[in-house]
C-alpha cells in the first residue's frame, strides 16, 4: 500500500468516526431536549396556575376556602405518588413510564382547559399531579441512563436544572400573559401542544433501557402510596374545614381522625407488611436525613402559602392585572436561582449547617415585612425587597438540605433520600397552605365584622382592609414557621470540610431541578 493510499484510508476512517460521533452527539442532544422540556412542563404548571387563580375563581365561582384546592390537588397527588413514580421507572422502564406520564399530564391539562365546574378542574389538577409524579422521575432517569457518569452527565444535569429553574420564572410570566390576553384556560391548554411535541420526539428517539438484575422481580408498593396520599389529603381537608366550619365541627374532627389513622397504618404497613416498602423506615435512623426532612417540611410550609397570598393580594387588593402580577413574581424566581448558586459555592467552604440555619432566617425577615401589607401598599415600597428576601433564603437552604439529607447515606439509597426530601417539601407546602389559609380566613372574617359597625368605612373598603390584614397575619405566621425551620437545623450534625468537598454534584443538581 502506498503512503498516499494509507493517508487516504486514515482520512476516510477519521471522517466516518467524526460522522458517527456527531450523530451520537445529536441523538443525545435530542434526548436531553425531551427530558428538559418534560421537566419544564412539570415546574411550569405550578407557577403558571398561581397567577391565574383570581380569574379561575371569578369564572367558576370558587369560595375563598375552596380556591386553595386548585393548588393542593396537584401538590398532594404529586407528593404522595412521587416515590412510586420513581419505582415505576426502575421496574417498568423509562420509555413506557415517560409515555404514560406525558399522556396523562397532557390529557389532564386538556380536561382542565375545558372545565366548567369546580369539581372538574380539581379532578384535572389531581390527574396532572399524578402525571407529574410519573413524569418527573422518568426525566431524571432518562438523563442518568443516557449520559456517561462524570463531566458529560453533570453538564446534562446542569441543563436539566437550569431549564427547571427557568420554568418557575416563565410560569409566572406566561400565566400573566395568557390570562390577560387570552383566558385562564390557556394556562392549561398550553401543555397540550407541548405534550404532543414530546410524544412525537420520544417516539422517534427515546429507546428503552435495559433494566438491572436488582429491579427484576421487584414490586410496587401501591398500598403504601395510597395510604400516605389518602392520609395527607384527609389532614389537609380537616385543616381547610376547621377554618371554615370550626375546629370542633364533626366533619373536621372526622377528617383528622381518618388522616391520623391512615398515616399510622401506613407506618405499620411499611414496617411490617410491605414486601418492597415505598419508604424503608430504617432510613430515618440517620439523624441528618431526619432533621433535613423536618426543616424542609417547615420551609415548604412557610413559603408555598406566601405565593398564594401574594397572587391574591396583588390582583384583588392592589388591582394588578394578571400580567403585572406575573411580572412581579419574576424577581422572586431569579432570587431562588441566585440563592442556589451562592449556596452551591459556599457549601464546600462552610458546610451545610450554617446555610440551613441562615436561609430560613432571611426568609422569615422577608415574611415579617410582608406581614405589614395593606390596601395602600406599593410594589417597590412594600413587596419588592421582602419577596426577594423570602425566596433568596429559600434558594440558600435547598442545596444544603439536599446535601445534609444524603451525607452518610449508602450510595444505592441516595436517590430515595433526595426523593423523600422533595416529598417533604411538597407535603409541607400543602399542609402549610391549608392551615395558613384557614388562619387568614378567620382573621379576615373577624376584622370584617368589626369594620362593619364603622359608619365611616364603606363596605368595599372594609373588605379590602380585612382581607389585607388576614393575608398579613398569615405572612407573619409563615415567618414563625420559617424560624422553627432554622431552629430545627441546629440539630444537624456539623459536616466535616472533607465531606463538603466531596459533595455529589449530580445528586444536588437533580434535587434543585425537582
Amino acid at each position: 500500500m502506498t503512503p498516499t493510499t494509507s493517508q487516504g484510508s486514515a482520512r476516510s476512517m477519521r471522517q466516518r468516526f467524526k460522522g458517527r460521533s456527531e450523530s451520537i452527539s445529536t441523538h443525545k442532544g435530542l434526548i436531553l431536549t425531551i427530558a428538559c422540556v418534560a421537566q419544564f412542563m412539570v415546574v411550569l404548571d405550578v407557577s403558571i396556575v398561581n397567577v391565574a387563580l383570581p380569574s379561575i375563581r371569578n369564572s367558576l365561582g370558587f369560595s375563598q376556602v375552596n380556591l386553595q384546592w386548585i393548588l393542593n390537588a396537584y401538590t398532594l397527588s404529586f407528593a404522595g405518588l412521587l416515590l412510586l413514580g420513581g419505582r415505576l421507572v426502575d421496574i417498568i422502564g423509562r420509555r413506557k413510564v415517560f409515555f404514560s406520564g406525558i399522556f396523562l399530564f397532557s390529557v389532564a391539562s386538556l380536561v382542565g382547559a375545558i372545565a366548567t365546574s369546580q369539581r372538574e378542574i380539581i379532578i384535572a389538577r389531581t390527574l396532572q399531579g399524578v402525571g407529574a409524579a410519573i413524569l418527573s422521575p422518568s426525566t431524571l432517569t432518562i438523563i442518568t441512563t443516557t449520559f456517561e457518569e462524570g463531566r458529560e452527565r453533570a453538564k446534562a444535569l446542569g441543563a436539566w436544572s437550569a431549564v427547571a429553574g427557568a420554568g418557575g420564572a416563565a410560569g409566572a410570566l406566561f400565566g400573566g400573559i395568557l390570562t390577560d390576553y387570552l383566558s385562564w384556560r390557556w394556562t392549561f391548554l398550553i401543555n397540550v401542544p407541548i405534550g404532543i411535541f414530546e410524544v412525537v420526539l420520544a417516539w422517534m428517539f427515546l429507546s428503552e433501557f435495559k433494566r438491572s438484575q436488582a429491579t427484576k422481580g421487584a414490586r410496587l408498593d401501591v398500598v403504601g402510596s395510597a395510604l400516605i396520599t389518602f392520609g395527607l389529603t384527609a389532614v389537609v381537608y380537616g385543616l381547610v374545614q376547621g377554618g371554615n366550619l370550626g375546629w370542633a365541627n364533626v366533619e373536621t374532627l372526622v377528617a383528622f381522625a381518618i388522616g391520623a389513622a391512615s398515616m399510622m397504618f401506613f407506618v405499620y404497613y411499611e414496617a411490617k407488611i410491605a414486601g418492597s416498602p415505598i419508604i424503608p423506615l430504617g432510613i430515618f435512623r440517620h439523624r441528618a436525613l431526619s432533621v433535613a426532612n423536618i426543616a424542609m417540611f417547615l420551609v415548604g410550609g412557610s413559603i408555598f402559602a406566601s405565593w398564594y397570598f401574594l397572587s391574591l393580594f396583588m390582583q384583588e387588593i392592589l388591582g394588578y392585572s394578571p400580567l403585572k402580577a406575573g411580572l412581579a413574581f419574576v424577581p422572586q424566581t431569579l432570587a431562588i436561582i441566585t440563592g442556589a448558586q451562592i449556596s452551591s459555592r459556599l457549601i464546600s467552604k462552610i458546610g451545610s449547617r450554617p446555610l440551613v440555619i441562615g436561609g430560613p432566617i432571611i426568609t422569615a425577615i422577608g415574611l415579617l415585612m410582608l406581614g405589614n401589607i395593606s390596601p395602600t401598599s406599593s410594589y417597590l415600597g412594600s413587596l419588592f425587597l421582602p419577596s426577594i428576601l423570602v425566596t433568596l433564603g429559600m434558594g440558600l437552604c435547598f442545596t444544603p438540605l439536599a446535601f445534609s439529607a444524603t451525607t452518610g447515606i449508602d450510595r444505592h439509597l441516595a436517590g430515595l433520600a433526595s426523593g423523600v426530601l422533595n416529598t417533604a417539601r411538597q407535603v409541607g407546602g400543602a399542609v402549610g397552605l391549608a392551615g395558613l389559609s384557614s388562619l387568614a380566613l378567620a382573621v379576615t372574617n373577624s376584622n370584617l365584622s368589626s369594620l362593619a359597625s364603622n359608619v365611616h368605612v364603606s363596605h368595599h373598603a372594609a373588605v379590602l382592609m380585612a382581607a389585607s390584614h388576614g393575608y398579613g397575619v398569615a405572612m407573619t405566621a409563615s415567618a414563625v414557621i420559617a424560624v422553627f425551620a432554622s431552629l430545627s437545623a441546629l440539630m444537624l450534625p456539623k459536616s466535616p470540610k472533607r465531606l463538603a468537598e466531596a459533595i455529589d454534584e449530580e445528586l444536588i443538581l437533580g434535587f434543585e431541578g425537582a
